[in-house]
This record gives structure tokens, C-alpha cells and sequence, in this order.
């Protein structure tokens, strides 16, 4: 939804918009959601390219664009800018940890606009009357009000009606600071002449360390998944089969209805033959992935492992904060998707084809370990995962555009480090659940409901016949096939490899090459459908023939260099 298709009457007459500018992980996105207690939705703003979240209350909407991570970012905020009237505010957010820095930046790109500053992080900085003066100064020489403030913690009016006073003078709270700043704002100017004249720089960590610093990163980003393979093998395997049986009635009484509606709910790609699985796996896996995420954002480790990845990232046309959506993908491909319409617009679809190949989502990786498991190959767990990322790295590197390595990352900075406000990552984890929900989990049920009448209808069998000698390109019996066609339509479909005994006669290489070409072969259509209402159709199927053509060239490189290495050994 764009900014003016909000067509009630109070939207058009009476609520102000305020345009939110600042890059990357200033903490834009905090302050507005503590201003306004609301939950965004997303859109293109005003026509133009960029997307946008929007917070609405009832005097004010206020328009966060995309953080400026990249130079060619500049340009998309100043497409939003230049859809501004002149009537309308921005809000400029820049860090207490380089006010100087950002406002030389970002002073140019709002010129000749009405607004304000706000300077986060400001619980950072030591209060006195030296640093309030300070910020008078700097706030008179550019000629727009500046409201410091801490984004996690923003005050708000005393409820007796009293006041606080700070050394910004008999102002009250945050709140109506911010408030009365946007109802007062002035005319941005092209430059400052006065600066703070020094930086608040936080503490160096081990993630500034030479290579230490991107094998912290990688640990950090490969721990969900540890904490994953760990409930795998040690919860889910056991609850398995108590959902299992409870599920049972349910099965043994929806086969005893009319078809279809038998077939729909009790085929063993039905509904509710699935339900252990969603609620054992799938949905346990997801809620993993969104909580350490979220934590991982709250505290600001993802600023600090973006800035550790970035240079290595680079190289094959993605940031570091990519990667963190990418990684995102491992808990739910819809979300770590939708995500992206914060990326720099010369890495989004690189980063949407990252997920949707190397981003074994709650369905596929519970299936993937499903498999290992019932073959009692966990170690395969390793091999895995590093087959996965190297060939990931390696598609990426080839499908990204030249401008996206060529660029460089505008926050080159370090943040500060907290600790989680559990609120915060509670909202991060409701949010991924709630797309899960409402997004994911719908087209699952509609998949299950296909996939079954398909398999009445022999359609699965069929197909699975007619490609069965092909599995002989990869060094895979035919029995294979039928997991790499269910698998191509629903991630769970790798399951099946534990039916009818197939993958206990496979050696440790044929399941690895399975369930990998099962995994990346095509995305789910939850997947499909999710970056084709973000993207377009017609991109959307580039991409899925694109990544084809990858995973199958992948697998038999996979398949016959591991064989000719196994015979060597």
C-alpha cells in the first residue's frame, strides 16, 4: 500500500506525514515504533520504487524509508524525498556516535526540506550542560530543531501531568520534545558550519579483530541452526511420535469421509498426516530462528557482524546485513523475503535468490534431519550445511550485478552493544509467527490439499516413474525421484525419503546429493508465491529456471567429484 492509499477521511485531512531518513542501524525503526506503539505495514511510497514501513497514529503517519547502507541508497531515498510536499516534514535520524559524520552525509540529501533531528543513542553520551549547549549550537547554526533522545527507551508525558527537566531546559518528555519539534520544524540547509567536534565510539570487540572478527560472525550466524539440529535430536525426535499417535484418530476418522475430502485431509501428503510435522518441526524451527534473530538484532550484534562480513560479502555482491536475512530464511523463506524490502536496491532480488536457494527454511531443514536421523547419519549435518553455503556463495557470486560489488557500505561504524529487551525481541518473534501464520501457513495447507489429490490421481507416481532414470545423471537410484518432484512443490516432501526403507539403502554421498537436490532444485511455492507478489511473476519464474539450472549442475558435481574421491580412498 502506498502512502495515499490510506483512504479514510482523517488520513487525508487531518494526519501529517513525516518522512523518516537516516541509514542503516541508527535505531530509526525503534524510535518510530516507540513513538508510535503501532505495528507497520508495508508499501511503495507515493508511486516511486521505494519501499517503505509505515506507523500510523492519530495526528501523524509516519514514513520509515529504507536505511542508506549503500551509495546507490542515496538516490532511492532522494526518489522518496523528491515525492515530499513541500508542506510535509522529514525527520532526520543520525547516532550520538557520529553526529558529525552523518549530517555531512545525509545534510544534502533533505536540502531545502522542513524538519527535524533526532539523535539516538543519546543515553551514550554523559549529560552535562557543556553537551546540552552543544546541541543548541549545532541545532542553531543548521536551523532545525535536534531532540537527543535513547530510541529504546523513549519518555513519555508524566501521568500527573507534571514535567522533567533536562539540560535542554524545561523541556518535558521525549515524546512531547519529538512532538513539538515535527509542530515546529525548520528548513534543512545543504551543510552544517558548525560540528560536535568529537565522536562517541564504542568499546572494540572481538568482531573488530582481523579474521577473527568474521569467524565470530559466522559462529553467531551458524547458532540458530546448532540450537535447531540440537531440538531436533533431542526433542522433536521423541515428541515425534506421540504427536504422531495422538494425530491418529483424527487420521483414521477423516479417511472414513467423502472424497475428495478423505484424500485432502488423510493421504499421507494430507493435512493432517502432516500436523506432527508442522508442530514438531516446522513451527518449533521457525520460533528458534525468530528468537535468536531477534535477539541478535535487539542487542546490536547484527550492526556489528554486518560491519565484520561486509568486506568478505562484497566480493560476491551482497552486505553483510544480506547475509543476516539470508540466515533469517532458515527459520521461515516468507519473512527473511519480505525483509528485504529494506535492501539496497542493487542487492534486494540477489538477496530474495540467496534465500531461495540456500535458505533451508522450517520445513526443509526439520525435513533434511528427519532424513539423517531415521538413517542414523546426524554427521551428515556438517558436510551439509558447508555444501550448502559454498554452492550458495558461489550462485550468488555469479547472479549478482557488477554494481553490487563495486559498491561500498556507507556505516562503516561499530555500535554499542546491550543487553535484549525481551519486549523487543518478543515483537521480532510475534512478527516472524504472525507471517508464518498468515502467510506461510495457508499456502502450506493448500499444498497439502494439491499434493494429495495429485497422488490419488497417480500424478506423483507418474512423474516420479518418468524421472527415475534421470537420477542416474546424479549416481541416485530411481526411487529418488519421487522425493526430489514432492520436494520441488513442499520442503517436507524430503521427508520422504524415510518411506519404504529408500534412504537406508543409500551410502552417506547419495543422501547428501538427495536431499540437496531435493532442497534447492526449485523453492517451495510458499517461496514462489511470496517473491512473486514482492517481486513480479515474471521474475519469479527467471528465478526458479535460473536456480534449475544451478542446483542441477551443483548436484552432479557434487555427486561424481565425491565419487571419484570415495574411489581414491
Amino acid at each position: 500500500m502506498s502512502d495515499t492509499e490510506d483512504t479514510t477521511p482523517q488520513s487525508r485531512t487531518e494526519r501529517e506525514t513525516i518522512v523518516v531518513v537516516g541509514k542503516e542501524s541508527v535505531g530509526k525503526s525503534e524510535l518510530v515504533a516507540s513513538l508510535t506503539g503501532d505495528r507497520p505495514t508495508s508499501g511503495n511510497f507515493r508511486g516511486t520504487t521505494v519501499r517503505s514501513e509505515r506507523y500510523v497514529t492519530d495526528d501523524y503517519t509516519f514514513v520509515d524509508t529504507p536505511g542508506i547502507v549503500l551509495d546507490q541508497d542515496t538516490e532511492a531515498t532522494r526518489e522518496a524525498l523528491n515525492a515530499v510536499g513541500d508542506d510535509e516534514t522529514v525527520l532526520l535520524v543520525v547516532p550520538a556516535t557520529d553526529i558529525d559524520s552523518d549530517l555531512e552525509d545525509l545534510l544534502g540529501l533533505v536540502e531545502d526540506h522542513l524538519g527535524a533531528v533526532v539523535v539516538t543513542f543519546w543515553d551514550k553520551v554523559e549529560a552535562t550542560d557543556e553537551t546540552g549547549r552543544v546541541i543548541e549550537q549545532l541545532s542553531a547554526d543548521i536551523g532545525v530543531p535536534i531532540v537527543p533522545v535513547d530510541a529504546r527507551n523513549v519518555s513519555r508525558p508524566i501521568a500527573d501531568g507534571g514535567t522533567e527537566t533536562d539540560t535542554f531546559g524545561p523541556a518535558t518528555d521525549d515524546y512531547s520534545r519529538i512532538v513539538q519539534a515535527l509542530e515546529q520544524p525548520g528548513v534543512f540547509p545543504s551543510e552544517a558550519t558548525r560540528t560536535v567536534g568529537r565522536r562517541v565510539e564504542p568499546p572494540e570487540r572481538i568482531f573488530e579483530r582481523p579474521y577473527i572478527g568474521p569467524l565470530v560472525s559466522i559462529g553467531l550466524l551458524l547458532f540458530p541452526a546448532a540450537v535447531a539440529v540440537w531440538f531436533a535430536n533431542t526433542v522433536a525426535g521423541e515428541l515425534d511420535p506421540l504427536v504422531g499417535a495422538a494425530f491418529e484418530p483424527l487420521v483414521a476418522w477423516a479417511s472414513t469421509l467423502p472424497e475428495p475430502l478423505a484424500a485432502i485431509l488423510a493421504n499421507q501428503y494430507g493435512f493432517l498426516s502432516m500436523g506432527p510435522f508442522l508442530f514438531v518441526w516446522a513451527g518449533p524451527t521457525m520460533l528458534i530462528f525468530a528468537l535468536i534473530i531477534g535477539v541478535y538484532k535487539n542487542t546490536g550484534l547484527v550492526t556489528r557482524m554486518t560491519v565484520s562480513l561486509h568486506p568478505t560479502m562484497r566480493r560476491v555482491g551482497l552486505t553483510g546485513r544480506d547475509l543476516v536475512r539470508v540466515v533469517m530464511g532458515f527459520g521461515c523463506n516468507v519473512p527473511a523475503v519480505i525483509n528485504t524490502r529494506s535492501c539496497s536496491d542493487c542487492t534486494r532480488c540477489t538477496t530474495i535468490s540467496a534465500i531461495s536457494f540456500g535458505s533451508a527454511c522450517s520445513y526443509q531443514f526439520p525435513a533434511t534431519l528427519a532424513v539423517f536421523a531415521a538413517v542414523g547419519m546426524w554427521w551428515l549435518v556438517g558436510p551439509y550445511l558447508a555444501v550448502l553455503a559454498v554452492t550458495t556463495l558461489i550462485y550468488v557470486a555469479v547472479i549478482a550485478p557488477p554494481e553490487a560489488r563495486e559498491s561500498h557500505t556507507v556505516i562503516d561504524r561499530r555500535t554499542f552493544l546491550s543487553w535484549p529487551d525481551l519486549r523487543a525481541v518478543a515483537r521480532e518473534a510475534w512478527s516472524a509467527l504472525r507471517e508464518f501464520v498468515l502467510k506461510a501457513l495457508p499456502v502450506f495447507v493448500l499444498i497439502t490439499f494439491v499434493a494429495a489429490l495429485l497422488d490419488e490421481g497417480g500424478v506423483i507416481d507418474a512423474l516420479g516413474d518418468v524421472l527415475g532414470p534421470v537420477m542416474g545423471v546424479f549416481n541416485l537410484p530411481a526411487e529418488a525421484a519421487l522425493t526430489v518432484v514432492l520436494a520441488s512443490v513442499r520442503k517436507d516432501g524430503i521427508a520422504l525419503l524415510t518411506e519404504g526403507d529408500v534412504a537406508t539403502a543409500l551410502s552417506p554421498l547419495e543422501v547428501l546429493v538427495a536431499v540437496y537436490l531435493a532442497g534447492v532444485l526449485l523453492p517451495c511455492l510458499v517461496t514462489a508465491f511470496t517473491v512473486a507478489r514482492e517481486v513480479s511473476a515474471r521474475w519469479a519464474l527467471k528465478m526458479m529456471a535460473r536456480q534449475a539450472a544451478a542446483a542441477i549442475g551443483f548436484s552432479i558435481v557434487i555427486a561424481w567429484l565425491g565419487w571419484g574421491v570415495l574411489q581414491l580412498v
